[in-house]
């Protein structure tokens, strides 16, 4: 007898704000919004140059954010990270 099971990361899917759930995401220059709290950034190094990724946190739902900063690439961008 088999049991439907859900997978672990549908038991507790995360919740996006409004105003996190509207930003577009993976495309360079889209806006975030003004809960959004700078945190550290750092360099990577791609084979095209250097990269800037910043780290943001929504002050209202605790969504963990980085920006890709890659002027080569233009769906670098927004991503969310976590909690």
């Amino acid at each position: 007898m088999t049991q439907d099971v859900k997978p672990q990361n549908d038991v507790n899917p995360m919740k996006l704000c409004d105003s996190c759930a509207d930003i577009q995401r993976n495309w360079r220059k889209a806006p975030g919004h003004p809960e959004l709290v700078q945190g550290t950034n750092r360099t990577e190094t791609h084979k095209h140059g250097q990269v800037t990724i910043t780290r943001y946190r929504c002050e209202r739902c605790g969504t963990a954010w980085e920006y890709e900063n890659n002027k080569v690439n233009r769906h670098a961008g927004w991503s969310v990270v976590g909690r």
